[in-house]
């Protein structure tokens, strides 16, 4: 049975599922905000501001009414910058259906309210049922048909099937998970520690610094998603260490790219400029020091990123802190 699915969002990544769900037979509606970028995807069916090579599926179709998006469709999926779902979930609510399931694909926390997209979800259509697809899914290669390989979370077993169902092809492998916060905490937060990852590139720093990032910062985000009721060992799968491997790792990766610029000596409003796009985790940073704050955690890494950020901390001194805190035992907190 092929599914009526509206997407929100025409960037890389709406673009890239929407190209996957439209292969699959699926009639897909995706919302483009900008009207200019609407009338160049719809007169030339092919997204050039974000994936210029690849061509729209005929069954894809471009829209710029929000609420033409979602009217009559089986999915809704979420597809736009965590700090506009709630502005557009209110603008939308009146219209949604409580058959209708939302299926988030952002990754990041709300600044004022320190929530995750869940809760957001929750609190303005708390009827519907949702999921969360996550995990190292770089759109460049999704719009591709390359290889890739996520998780979907619910808290209904059923609907997680069901999505997985929807969005399964021979290269695109989904696996089904119940922790929803924690597979959300794992996308959101995987971003703050690649941007750590792209500044110790900037500043010329080699792959021992970068596999420290990396595993220091799968603990630090442990620690928190824990405090916050997810499941540690989530952290372990695709949406925890995979994800976070290949955000801090590759050249599609916006947050990792936006770190290196500000490692290199850029101003962090010059870095999001030159990258071209979202990046989700310089907004979440700050949700993430307030959440450290709130729950106790101790995230070093973290804490640094925010002081260059939002303070001015010059690179190489929060490097310096880092490396001369105390000493400790490795797994201190597990012992």
């Amino acid at each position: 049975m092929k599914n009526r699915i509206g997407i929100l969002g025409g960037g890389s990544w709406g673009t890239a599922l929407g190209i996957l769900l439209a292969k699959k037979d699926n009639e897909v509606d995706i919302w483009i905000r900008d009207k200019n970028q609407y009338e160049q995807i719809k007169r030339d069916r092919i997204n050039k501001k974000y994936l210029p090579n690849i061509n729209f599926p005929e069954k894809l179709n471009p829209s710029n009414n929000i609420i033409d998006s979602i009217r009559d469709k089986d999915l809704i999926i979420l597809a736009i910058p965590t700090h506009s779902i709630r502005e557009n979930l209110i603008s939308i609510k009146d219209y949604i259906e409580p058959k209708q399931i939302i299926l988030n694909v952002s990754k990041g926390i709300e600044n004022e309210s320190l929530q995750c997209i869940s809760g957001i979800v929750k609190e303005i259509i708390p009827n519907n049922k949702y999921a969360v697809l996550s995990g190292p899914s770089h759109a460049e290669e999704v719009g591709l048909d390359m290889p890739t390989t996520v998780i979907v979370a619910s808290e209904d077993e059923n609907i997680a099937k069901l999505v997985q169902d929807i969005f399964m092809t021979i290269n695109f492998r989904v696996y089904t998970h119940s922790d929803v916060i924690g597979v959300e905490l794992g996308g959101a937060l995987k971003n703050v520690i690649a941007l750590g990852a792209g500044i110790s590139s900037g500043l010329g720093y080699g792959d021992n610094a970068n596999a420290a990032i990396i595993n220091r910062g799968i603990f630090e985000i442990s620690r928190l998603g824990e405090a916050m009721g997810g499941n540690r060992v989530t952290f372990s799968g695709l949406s925890g260490i995979g994800d976070l491997i290949v955000t801090c790792t590759s050249a599609h990766s916006r947050n990792r790219k936006a770190g290196l610029l500000i490692g290199q000596g850029f101003k962090v409003d010059e870095a999001i400029e030159k990258t071209g796009m979202i990046v989700e985790g310089i907004k979440t940073t700050k949700s993430v020091y307030d959440l450290a704050k709130k729950y106790n955690v101790e995230m070093p890494i973290s804490e640094e990123i925010y002081n260059i950020i939002y303070k001015n901390k010059n690179v190489k001194i929060a490097t310096e802190s880092l490396m001369g805190r105390d000493k400790k035992i490795e797994m201190y907190d597990l012992i």
